[in-house]
């Protein structure tokens, strides 16, 4: 399977997927619920963001050059983004409008409940949490 300019093995994008639905959990189908996007389109293209985000963090710029970060543990990595990481990765892998949307929406989520009220943040910046338990998985 191609994603993103490099060959990922099915078993990969599979694991991924399900790492996708363990971490995010009931934030899916809460944002599943409300969007025009079915849970299991949510959960493969979190999925591509994942392995998006895995790529850019492994490159010699990383994600944290790319923003700030708000929260670091080692299950996972919370991001402020400058710049269009989320308009890159529906673009990279063809997404509709929707599915990006969505997918963004349940990583705003995700900093939100971490971060607490983040009025404070620039709404141009972009949500993203990386799961740092790959490891488990290679």
């Amino acid at each position: 399977m191609k994603i993103t300019h490099q060959e990922v093995e099915f078993d990969e994008f599979s694991r991924v997927c399900d790492l996708v639905e363990e971490y995010f959990g009931e934030t899916l189908d809460d944002v599943a619920l409300h969007a025009p996007v079915s849970r299991r389109q949510l959960v493969a293209v979190l999925a591509r963001a994942q392995l998006s985000g895995r790529r850019l963090a492994n490159d010699g710029d990383g994600l944290a050059d790319a923003g700030d970060v708000v929260y670091q543990s080692n299950r996972e990595t919370l991001y402020w983004l400058d710049g269009d990481f989320w308009t890159d990765v529906c673009g990279r892998h063809h997404l509709e409008p929707d599915e990006g949307r969505a997918a963004r929406e349940v990583h705003r989520r995700i900093l939100e409940a971490i971060d607490g009220d983040v009025s404070h943040y620039n709404r141009e910046r972009d949500p993203f949490v990386l799961i740092e338990r790959f490891g488990l998985y290679e």
